[in-house]
């Protein structure tokens, strides 16, 4: 492998690359609260770790570097294919960034940031309603936007893994986890039963792939109209219940009587979730 360009050094890469993902990150994420901006804050350091050895200074090809020319003669390890360090390890030959490794790892980063923002919107439609979260990522997984966090990193991983970064992962993950056990407990508290039923249902953070389709839908209680949650046009709370319809005009039915319609069909508790 041969590097006539500069293969570190170039710190300007380093600010632009952490620039537009951490762009993307916010602009999916949105923060509002300071436990939100803690949670953004910890994967830009991530973020900005990995880019400062992706481009910048390779840390961990410096101490590694006594092992990885006895384990790769004639390998250029300074190089920066050689710097993909799953490809090099595992023997991959040509372009990294078309191996099937690097290709796997854009996926997942993708799908991790496709989840955030969905996570995002149904989360900002129940607050605007001042309603639970339900539908979309929610009613599948209770974290969704913290699953989508740790596929990100996990997707950085694969493409690029650094010592830095894999010490990070770990404490990230379980920061991620406290948070999520702190946002239940207070969400308990709040909606009591209706939690606790949705809790005792849907799984923290791998959903169960045989209720995935029929998670997805719901009834209007006012039309009576099969709907995908995640296309509802507004939830609300009523007796502890949550009801999702399909248009305005449905919601604007069910808000002038809500107990002649509550006996229609509803979310059930287990798709429920407030907005965390």
């Amino acid at each position: 492998m041969s590097h006539d360009a500069p293969a570190y050094g170039l710190w300007g890469l380093v600010v632009i690359e952490s620039a537009v993902f951490l762009f993307f990150a916010f602009s999916f994420f949105k923060p509002r609260t300071t436990r939100d901006w803690r949670t953004l804050g910890t994967f830009a350091a991530f973020v900005v770790a990995l880019f400062v050895e992706m481009y910048g200074f390779p840390l961990t090809i410096y101490l590694l570097s006594g092992w990885l020319a006895h384990r790769l003669p004639g390998v250029d390890v300074m190089s920066h294919d050689a710097g993909h360090l799953l490809y090099t390890l595992l023997g991959f030959r040509g372009d990294p960034h078309w191996n099937p490794l690097h290709l796997l790892s854009n996926v997942v980063i993708v799908v991790g940031f496709l989840l955030l923002a969905s996570s995002w919107r149904v989360l900002f439609a129940a607050q605007r309603d001042h309603a639970l979260a339900t539908g979309g990522p929610y009613a599948h997984v209770r974290h969704p936007q913290y699953v989508a966090f740790i596929a990100v990193m996990i997707g950085f991983l694969l493409q690029w893994p650094t010592l830095v970064t894999l010490v990070m992962f770990p404490i990230l993950v379980v920061m991620y986890v406290r948070l999520a056990h702190r946002e239940e407990r207070e969400v308990e508290r709040e909606f009591g039963e209706a939690w606790t039923a949705y809790a005792a249902q849907t799984p923290r953070w791998i959903p169960r792939l045989r209720r995935a389709r029929a998670a997805a839908r719901t009834v209007d209680p006012v039309c009576g109209m099969t709907i995908e949650r995640s296309n509802a046009a507004g939830t609300r709370v009523y007796m502890g219940r949550t009801y999702a319809f399909c248009s305005p005009r449905c919601i604007a039915r069910f808000d002038e009587d809500p107990a002649a319609h509550a006996h229609g069909p509803s979310d059930d508790t287990r798709h429920q979730h407030a907005g965390v």
